[in-house]
Protein backbone atom coordinates (compact mmCIF):
# COMPACT_ATOMS: atom_id res chain seq x y z
CA UNK A 1 0.00 0.00 0.00
CA UNK A 2 1.36 3.67 -1.51
CA UNK A 3 1.68 6.07 1.43
CA UNK A 4 -0.98 8.10 -0.20
CA UNK A 5 -3.40 5.32 0.16
CA UNK A 6 -2.58 4.69 3.93
CA UNK A 7 -2.70 8.34 4.52
CA UNK A 8 -6.57 8.48 2.52
CA UNK A 9 -7.70 5.33 4.66
CA UNK A 10 -6.67 6.87 8.19
CA UNK A 11 -8.26 10.09 6.83
CA UNK A 12 -11.41 7.90 6.13
CA UNK A 13 -11.28 5.83 8.76
CA UNK A 14 -11.02 9.31 11.68
CA UNK A 15 -14.25 10.73 9.62
CA UNK A 16 -16.13 7.90 10.42
CA UNK A 17 -15.26 7.73 14.04
CA UNK A 18 -16.03 11.24 13.72
CA UNK A 19 -19.90 11.27 12.71
CA UNK A 20 -19.92 7.67 15.01
CA UNK A 21 -18.79 10.01 18.10
CA UNK A 22 -20.73 13.07 16.95
CA UNK A 23 -23.99 10.68 16.85
CA UNK A 24 -23.85 8.95 20.33
CA UNK A 25 -22.71 12.05 21.97
CA UNK A 26 -26.21 13.12 24.42
CA UNK A 27 -27.33 16.47 22.90
CA UNK A 28 -27.73 19.09 25.52
CA UNK A 29 -32.06 19.52 25.93
CA UNK A 30 -33.67 22.72 26.84
CA UNK A 31 -35.34 21.73 30.09
CA UNK A 32 -39.29 22.75 30.05
CA UNK A 33 -39.24 23.58 33.51
CA UNK A 34 -38.25 27.08 32.39
CA UNK A 35 -41.01 27.60 29.70
CA UNK A 36 -43.61 29.66 31.77
CA UNK A 37 -40.53 31.11 34.20
CA UNK A 38 -41.85 35.24 34.71
CA UNK A 39 -45.24 34.62 33.83
CA UNK A 40 -47.85 35.82 35.84
CA UNK A 41 -50.16 32.72 37.36
CA UNK A 42 -53.96 34.64 36.77
CA UNK A 43 -53.12 36.82 33.26
CA UNK A 44 -56.99 37.83 33.31
CA UNK A 45 -57.15 38.59 36.73
CA UNK A 46 -55.95 42.32 36.88
CA UNK A 47 -58.85 44.54 38.52
CA UNK A 48 -58.33 44.44 42.57
CA UNK A 49 -61.86 45.68 43.02
CA UNK A 50 -63.41 43.03 40.78
CA UNK A 51 -62.87 41.02 43.74
CA UNK A 52 -65.78 40.45 45.47
CA UNK A 53 -65.71 37.36 47.51
CA UNK A 54 -62.35 35.86 49.56
CA UNK A 55 -61.98 32.47 50.91
CA UNK A 56 -59.16 31.40 53.20
CA UNK A 57 -58.17 28.02 54.48
CA UNK A 58 -55.69 28.01 56.71
CA UNK A 59 -54.34 24.54 58.85
CA UNK A 60 -54.57 24.32 62.46
CA UNK A 61 -51.73 21.23 62.97
CA UNK A 62 -52.57 21.12 66.77
CA UNK A 63 -56.33 19.94 66.04
CA UNK A 64 -55.52 18.68 62.40
CA UNK A 65 -58.20 20.31 60.93
CA UNK A 66 -59.29 23.11 58.41
CA UNK A 67 -59.65 26.71 59.18
CA UNK A 68 -61.94 28.41 57.16
CA UNK A 69 -62.62 32.06 56.62
CA UNK A 70 -64.89 34.14 54.09
CA UNK A 71 -65.09 37.64 53.52
CA UNK A 72 -68.09 38.24 50.72
CA UNK A 73 -70.21 41.33 49.08
CA UNK A 74 -73.99 40.43 49.67
CA UNK A 75 -77.03 42.42 49.96
CA UNK A 76 -75.21 45.66 49.11
CA UNK A 77 -72.60 45.23 52.28
CA UNK A 78 -69.41 43.05 53.27
CA UNK A 79 -70.41 40.06 55.77
CA UNK A 80 -68.63 37.25 57.34
CA UNK A 81 -70.89 34.11 56.29
CA UNK A 82 -68.70 31.93 58.64
CA UNK A 83 -69.24 34.58 61.61
CA UNK A 84 -73.44 34.51 60.62
CA UNK A 85 -73.27 37.57 58.36
CA UNK A 86 -71.26 39.75 60.80
CA UNK A 87 -70.42 43.07 59.17
CA UNK A 88 -66.91 43.00 57.69
CA UNK A 89 -64.98 46.13 57.46
CA UNK A 90 -63.52 44.17 54.16
CA UNK A 91 -63.57 46.96 51.04
CA UNK A 92 -60.05 48.05 51.25
CA UNK A 93 -58.24 45.01 52.79
CA UNK A 94 -60.11 42.55 50.36
CA UNK A 95 -58.92 45.26 47.46
CA UNK A 96 -55.60 45.33 48.57
CA UNK A 97 -55.02 41.58 48.75
CA UNK A 98 -56.73 41.37 45.47
CA UNK A 99 -53.80 43.52 44.36
CA UNK A 100 -51.13 41.65 45.56
CA UNK A 101 -52.51 38.62 44.01
CA UNK A 102 -52.52 40.27 40.90
CA UNK A 103 -48.36 40.79 41.20
CA UNK A 104 -47.56 37.10 41.60
CA UNK A 105 -45.44 35.55 38.90
CA UNK A 106 -43.83 32.36 38.49
CA UNK A 107 -40.14 33.57 39.61
CA UNK A 108 -38.26 29.82 39.99
CA UNK A 109 -39.58 26.82 39.33
CA UNK A 110 -38.94 24.56 42.71
CA UNK A 111 -40.47 21.00 41.45
CA UNK A 112 -43.29 19.24 39.72
CA UNK A 113 -42.82 15.93 42.13
CA UNK A 114 -45.92 15.60 44.42
CA UNK A 115 -43.70 13.86 47.05
CA UNK A 116 -42.01 17.13 47.55
CA UNK A 117 -45.07 18.92 48.48
CA UNK A 118 -45.28 18.17 52.45
CA UNK A 119 -41.56 19.78 52.29
CA UNK A 120 -42.55 23.01 50.78
CA UNK A 121 -45.86 23.33 52.54
CA UNK A 122 -48.02 23.06 49.46
CA UNK A 123 -50.39 20.42 50.20
CA UNK A 124 -53.99 21.75 49.85
CA UNK A 125 -55.41 22.03 53.22
CA UNK A 126 -58.52 20.72 51.93
CA UNK A 127 -57.07 17.48 50.41
CA UNK A 128 -59.15 15.24 52.01
CA UNK A 129 -57.32 12.40 50.55
CA UNK A 130 -53.77 13.47 51.68
CA UNK A 131 -52.94 11.78 55.22
CA UNK A 132 -50.37 14.15 56.18
CA UNK A 133 -51.23 16.68 59.06
CA UNK A 134 -47.95 18.54 58.37
CA UNK A 135 -46.98 20.52 55.48
CA UNK A 136 -50.15 21.84 54.51
CA UNK A 137 -50.42 25.39 53.21
CA UNK A 138 -52.92 27.83 53.09
CA UNK A 139 -55.28 28.29 50.30
CA UNK A 140 -56.56 32.08 49.06
CA UNK A 141 -59.58 31.98 46.61
CA UNK A 142 -60.45 35.33 45.25
CA UNK A 143 -64.08 35.18 43.41
CA UNK A 144 -65.59 37.66 41.16
CA UNK A 145 -69.32 38.24 39.96
CA UNK A 146 -71.02 34.90 39.95
CA UNK A 147 -68.90 33.29 41.84
CA UNK A 148 -66.16 33.25 39.35
CA UNK A 149 -62.98 32.34 40.71
CA UNK A 150 -60.11 35.21 39.67
CA UNK A 151 -57.21 33.49 42.00
CA UNK A 152 -56.68 30.39 43.23
CA UNK A 153 -53.58 29.96 45.49
CA UNK A 154 -52.01 27.63 47.89
CA UNK A 155 -49.33 29.33 49.62
CA UNK A 156 -46.29 27.18 51.27
CA UNK A 157 -43.33 27.77 53.24
CA UNK A 158 -40.49 30.06 52.86
CA UNK A 159 -38.02 29.67 49.80
CA UNK A 160 -34.70 28.80 51.43
CA UNK A 161 -32.33 31.27 50.23
CA UNK A 162 -34.76 33.93 48.82
CA UNK A 163 -35.76 36.98 50.86
CA UNK A 164 -39.11 37.71 50.56
CA UNK A 165 -39.85 34.57 48.41
CA UNK A 166 -42.87 31.94 49.77
CA UNK A 167 -43.14 28.47 47.61
CA UNK A 168 -46.95 28.74 45.97
CA UNK A 169 -48.72 26.34 43.67
CA UNK A 170 -52.27 26.05 42.21
CA UNK A 171 -54.64 23.62 43.64
CA UNK A 172 -55.39 20.67 40.96
CA UNK A 173 -51.69 21.71 38.94
CA UNK A 174 -47.87 19.99 40.07
CA UNK A 175 -45.99 22.40 39.60
CA UNK A 176 -44.48 24.37 43.01
CA UNK A 177 -42.68 27.77 42.23
CA UNK A 178 -40.34 30.30 44.61
CA UNK A 179 -42.04 33.51 44.20
CA UNK A 180 -42.07 36.96 45.63
CA UNK A 181 -44.94 37.54 47.51
CA UNK A 182 -46.53 39.72 50.38
CA UNK A 183 -49.63 38.57 51.49
CA UNK A 184 -50.74 38.29 54.75
CA UNK A 185 -54.08 37.03 54.49
CA UNK A 186 -55.76 36.52 58.40
CA UNK A 187 -58.39 34.30 59.49
CA UNK A 188 -59.01 36.15 62.55
CA UNK A 189 -62.59 37.37 62.71
CA UNK A 190 -61.23 40.78 64.97
CA UNK A 191 -59.00 41.42 61.88
CA UNK A 192 -62.17 41.58 59.74
CA UNK A 193 -64.37 43.51 61.79
CA UNK A 194 -64.61 47.49 63.05
CA UNK A 195 -62.47 47.49 65.53
CA UNK A 196 -64.70 50.34 67.55
CA UNK A 197 -67.50 48.41 68.64
CA UNK A 198 -68.98 51.14 70.83
CA UNK A 199 -68.08 54.23 68.61
CA UNK A 200 -67.67 56.48 71.64
CA UNK A 201 -64.73 58.73 72.16
CA UNK A 202 -63.80 58.88 75.95
CA UNK A 203 -63.62 62.61 76.48
CA UNK A 204 -67.70 62.42 76.13
CA UNK A 205 -68.23 60.21 78.84
CA UNK A 206 -69.64 62.11 81.43
CA UNK A 207 -71.33 59.49 83.54
CA UNK A 208 -70.60 56.22 84.59
CA UNK A 209 -73.22 53.84 86.40
CA UNK A 210 -72.02 50.65 88.16
CA UNK A 211 -75.07 48.16 88.92
CA UNK A 212 -74.07 45.42 91.31
CA UNK A 213 -76.25 43.01 91.81
CA UNK A 214 -77.87 38.86 91.34
CA UNK A 215 -80.85 37.61 89.50
CA UNK A 216 -83.12 34.55 91.14
CA UNK A 217 -83.16 32.74 87.62
CA UNK A 218 -86.54 31.19 88.92
CA UNK A 219 -88.58 34.21 90.43
CA UNK A 220 -86.84 36.54 88.22
CA UNK A 221 -86.57 38.59 92.05
CA UNK A 222 -83.33 40.89 91.85
CA UNK A 223 -81.34 40.92 94.65
CA UNK A 224 -79.70 45.03 93.96
CA UNK A 225 -76.29 44.49 96.34
CA UNK A 226 -75.06 47.80 95.10
CA UNK A 227 -75.28 50.80 92.71
CA UNK A 228 -72.37 53.37 92.03
CA UNK A 229 -72.75 56.14 90.16
CA UNK A 230 -69.67 58.39 88.88
CA UNK A 231 -69.97 61.74 87.43
CA UNK A 232 -67.84 64.22 85.94
CA UNK A 233 -67.36 67.71 87.62
CA UNK A 234 -64.76 69.50 85.36
CA UNK A 235 -61.42 67.10 85.63
CA UNK A 236 -62.85 65.22 89.23
CA UNK A 237 -65.20 62.31 89.09
CA UNK A 238 -67.79 62.15 92.29
CA UNK A 239 -68.90 59.53 93.60
CA UNK A 240 -71.79 59.31 96.26
CA UNK A 241 -71.60 57.77 99.73
CA UNK A 242 -67.80 57.80 99.29
CA UNK A 243 -66.46 55.86 103.06
CA UNK A 244 -65.56 58.19 105.32
CA UNK A 245 -61.57 58.73 104.83
CA UNK A 246 -61.49 57.67 100.96
CA UNK A 247 -61.49 59.31 98.04
CA UNK A 248 -62.22 58.47 94.39
CA UNK A 249 -59.07 57.09 92.69
CA UNK A 250 -58.94 59.35 89.49
CA UNK A 251 -56.57 56.98 87.49
CA UNK A 252 -58.62 53.57 88.12
CA UNK A 253 -61.76 55.94 86.69
CA UNK A 254 -60.06 56.57 83.65
CA UNK A 255 -59.01 53.27 83.51
CA UNK A 256 -61.92 52.26 82.95
CA UNK A 257 -62.82 54.73 80.69
CA UNK A 258 -60.62 53.80 78.51
CA UNK A 259 -61.47 49.87 78.66
CA UNK A 260 -65.41 51.66 77.30
CA UNK A 261 -63.39 52.69 74.56
CA UNK A 262 -61.39 50.05 73.74
CA UNK A 263 -63.75 47.50 73.92
CA UNK A 264 -63.30 44.80 71.17
CA UNK A 265 -65.53 41.49 70.49
CA UNK A 266 -63.81 37.79 70.15
CA UNK A 267 -67.25 36.31 68.72
CA UNK A 268 -70.71 36.90 67.90
CA UNK A 269 -74.30 35.34 68.19
CA UNK A 270 -76.93 36.30 66.77
CA UNK A 271 -80.21 36.74 68.67
CA UNK A 272 -83.84 35.29 67.24
CA UNK A 273 -85.06 37.59 64.82
CA UNK A 274 -88.29 38.17 66.95
CA UNK A 275 -85.95 39.38 69.97
CA UNK A 276 -83.92 41.35 67.54
CA UNK A 277 -86.89 43.32 66.59
CA UNK A 278 -88.24 43.98 70.12
CA UNK A 279 -84.29 45.46 71.40
CA UNK A 280 -84.59 47.24 68.41
CA UNK A 281 -87.09 49.27 69.11
CA UNK A 282 -87.18 52.43 70.83
CA UNK A 283 -89.78 52.45 74.04
CA UNK A 284 -92.58 50.81 73.80
CA UNK A 285 -93.81 47.30 75.97
CA UNK A 286 -92.04 44.16 75.28
CA UNK A 287 -93.14 40.98 74.32
CA UNK A 288 -91.30 38.12 73.88
CA UNK A 289 -92.13 34.39 72.88
CA UNK A 290 -91.17 31.55 74.93
CA UNK A 291 -88.00 30.79 72.27
CA UNK A 292 -86.70 34.67 72.62
CA UNK A 293 -86.50 33.99 76.35
CA UNK A 294 -84.80 30.67 76.16
CA UNK A 295 -82.67 32.38 73.93
CA UNK A 296 -81.60 35.03 76.21
CA UNK A 297 -81.69 32.70 79.62
CA UNK A 298 -79.21 30.43 77.75
CA UNK A 299 -76.90 33.63 77.15
CA UNK A 300 -77.18 34.68 80.99
CA UNK A 301 -80.04 37.19 80.44
CA UNK A 302 -83.54 37.60 81.99
CA UNK A 303 -85.83 39.44 82.77
CA UNK A 304 -86.77 40.96 86.33
CA UNK A 305 -90.57 40.97 87.81
CA UNK A 306 -90.83 44.91 87.14
CA UNK A 307 -90.12 44.06 83.16
CA UNK A 308 -86.59 45.25 83.30
CA UNK A 309 -83.81 42.96 81.04
CA UNK A 310 -81.21 42.26 83.44
CA UNK A 311 -78.52 39.74 83.77
CA UNK A 312 -76.20 37.25 85.90
CA UNK A 313 -73.13 39.05 86.46
CA UNK A 314 -74.26 42.84 87.06
CA UNK A 315 -74.17 45.51 84.14
CA UNK A 316 -72.03 49.04 83.55
CA UNK A 317 -74.43 51.83 82.05
CA UNK A 318 -72.06 55.19 80.41
CA UNK A 319 -73.60 58.22 79.27
CA UNK A 320 -72.08 60.65 76.90
CA UNK A 321 -72.59 64.51 77.05
CA UNK A 322 -75.65 64.51 74.13
CA UNK A 323 -77.93 62.53 76.40
CA UNK A 324 -76.67 58.47 74.88
CA UNK A 325 -76.85 55.94 77.76
CA UNK A 326 -74.97 52.41 76.13
CA UNK A 327 -76.08 49.78 79.01
CA UNK A 328 -73.59 46.99 79.01
CA UNK A 329 -75.24 43.61 80.79
CA UNK A 330 -72.17 40.66 81.53
CA UNK A 331 -73.73 37.29 80.76
CA UNK A 332 -73.05 33.84 80.85
CA UNK A 333 -69.15 32.45 80.65
CA UNK A 334 -68.18 30.81 77.02
CA UNK A 335 -65.45 28.48 76.98
CA UNK A 336 -63.39 27.02 74.23
CA UNK A 337 -61.36 28.44 71.30
CA UNK A 338 -61.28 29.13 67.66
CA UNK A 339 -64.33 29.02 66.34
CA UNK A 340 -65.77 27.47 69.27
CA UNK A 341 -65.51 31.24 70.36
CA UNK A 342 -65.65 33.68 67.79
CA UNK A 343 -68.75 31.72 66.27
CA UNK A 344 -70.47 29.56 68.70
CA UNK A 345 -69.06 26.08 65.86
CA UNK A 346 -69.87 22.84 67.78
CA UNK A 347 -68.05 19.52 67.77
CA UNK A 348 -64.00 19.14 67.38
CA UNK A 349 -61.76 19.98 69.53
CA UNK A 350 -62.16 23.72 69.55
CA UNK A 351 -65.16 22.92 71.10
CA UNK A 352 -63.81 21.68 74.24
CA UNK A 353 -60.67 23.63 74.92
CA UNK A 354 -60.02 25.82 77.64
CA UNK A 355 -60.47 29.36 77.98
CA UNK A 356 -62.54 32.02 79.17
CA UNK A 357 -64.65 35.06 77.65
CA UNK A 358 -68.22 36.13 78.57
CA UNK A 359 -70.82 36.87 76.77
CA UNK A 360 -72.05 40.84 76.47
CA UNK A 361 -75.18 42.30 75.32
CA UNK A 362 -75.44 45.95 74.76
CA UNK A 363 -78.74 48.31 74.24
CA UNK A 364 -78.80 52.16 74.24
CA UNK A 365 -81.14 54.75 74.79
CA UNK A 366 -81.67 58.53 75.01
CA UNK A 367 -82.67 60.56 77.68
CA UNK A 368 -84.31 63.90 76.32
CA UNK A 369 -85.41 64.85 79.85
CA UNK A 370 -81.59 65.97 80.51
CA UNK A 371 -81.91 68.86 78.24
CA UNK A 372 -85.24 70.70 79.10
CA UNK A 373 -87.19 72.63 76.28
CA UNK A 374 -86.87 76.26 76.00
CA UNK A 375 -89.63 78.79 75.30
CA UNK A 376 -90.67 79.24 71.93
CA UNK A 377 -91.18 82.32 69.89
CA UNK A 378 -94.36 83.91 70.65
CA UNK A 379 -94.19 86.58 67.88
CA UNK A 380 -92.38 85.45 64.29
CA UNK A 381 -92.45 88.99 62.87
CA UNK A 382 -88.63 88.51 62.60
CA UNK A 383 -88.64 85.92 59.76
CA UNK A 384 -87.77 87.60 56.30
CA UNK A 385 -86.66 90.88 57.28
CA UNK A 386 -83.05 91.53 57.59
CA UNK A 387 -81.12 91.98 60.97
CA UNK A 388 -81.07 95.49 60.07
CA UNK A 389 -84.15 96.45 60.42
CA UNK A 390 -85.26 94.30 63.34
CA UNK A 391 -87.16 96.23 66.46
CA UNK A 392 -85.28 95.17 69.88
CA UNK A 393 -88.58 92.86 70.51
CA UNK A 394 -87.83 91.25 66.87
CA UNK A 395 -84.12 90.53 67.89
CA UNK A 396 -85.52 88.78 71.19
CA UNK A 397 -87.70 86.51 69.60
CA UNK A 398 -85.19 85.61 66.74
CA UNK A 399 -83.08 85.10 69.40
CA UNK A 400 -85.42 82.61 71.14
CA UNK A 401 -86.66 81.06 68.07
CA UNK A 402 -82.65 79.88 67.43
CA UNK A 403 -82.22 78.82 70.77
CA UNK A 404 -85.52 76.80 70.34
CA UNK A 405 -84.23 75.18 67.09
CA UNK A 406 -81.23 74.08 68.57
CA UNK A 407 -82.52 72.44 70.91
CA UNK A 408 -84.76 70.50 68.62
CA UNK A 409 -81.83 69.58 66.57
CA UNK A 410 -79.85 67.99 69.72
CA UNK A 411 -82.87 66.14 70.88
CA UNK A 412 -83.40 64.84 67.08
CA UNK A 413 -79.40 64.25 66.83
CA UNK A 414 -79.57 62.38 70.50
CA UNK A 415 -81.98 60.20 69.81
CA UNK A 416 -81.00 59.09 65.60
CA UNK A 417 -77.45 58.29 67.82
CA UNK A 418 -79.38 56.12 69.75
CA UNK A 419 -81.33 54.04 67.34
CA UNK A 420 -78.75 53.81 64.65
CA UNK A 421 -76.58 51.86 67.77
CA UNK A 422 -79.96 49.90 68.72
CA UNK A 423 -79.69 48.66 65.30
CA UNK A 424 -76.25 47.65 65.26
CA UNK A 425 -76.54 46.00 68.81
CA UNK A 426 -80.02 44.52 68.60
CA UNK A 427 -79.35 41.55 66.23
CA UNK A 428 -76.22 40.36 68.61
CA UNK A 429 -74.81 38.55 71.56
CA UNK A 430 -71.16 39.42 72.09
CA UNK A 431 -68.25 37.50 73.20
CA UNK A 432 -65.49 39.56 75.16
CA UNK A 433 -62.71 38.30 76.67
CA UNK A 434 -62.03 37.44 80.36
CA UNK A 435 -59.50 40.22 80.40
CA UNK A 436 -62.15 43.07 79.16
CA UNK A 437 -64.98 41.33 81.21
CA UNK A 438 -62.71 41.89 84.67
CA UNK A 439 -61.52 45.45 83.31
CA UNK A 440 -65.16 46.55 83.39
CA UNK A 441 -66.86 44.54 85.91
CA UNK A 442 -65.77 46.38 88.99
CA UNK A 443 -67.26 47.40 92.24
CA UNK A 444 -66.98 50.43 94.41
CA UNK A 445 -64.13 49.25 96.62
CA UNK A 446 -62.27 49.02 93.02
CA UNK A 447 -62.17 52.77 92.51
CA UNK A 448 -61.95 54.26 95.34
CA UNK A 449 -58.51 55.05 97.17
CA UNK A 450 -57.22 56.62 100.86
CA UNK A 451 -57.79 60.29 100.77
CA UNK A 452 -54.07 61.93 100.36
CA UNK A 453 -53.49 63.45 103.76
CA UNK A 454 -52.90 66.96 104.07
CA UNK A 455 -49.57 68.11 104.74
Amino acid sequence: MTEMRKTMTFAGAALVLAALALATTPRQKAPDEFFDQGEPFFPDFNDPNSARTLEVVDWDEATGAAVPFKVTYQGGRWTIPSHHGYPADGKDRLAKTAASVIGITKDDFRTDNTADYEACGVIDPLDATSTSTTGRGKRVTIKGDNDVVLADLIIGKSFEGRDGFRLVRVPGEKRVYGCRINLDVSTKFKDWIEPDLMLIDKGEIDRITLKDYSIDERSGRLDQRDEVPLSKEGDHWIMPRTPAGKEVDTYKVNNLISAIDELTIEGVRPKPEGLTATLARAGGGVSISQEDMISLQDHGFYFARDGRLVSNEGELQTRTADGVTYTLRFGEVVFGQGLAVTAGATGGAQSGASGENRYLMITASFDPKLFPEPAKSNNRSFEGKPDSVLTLDERKQKDIDAAHAHWVARISAGQKRADDLNDRFAKWYYVISAESFDKLHLKRADLIKEKAKQS
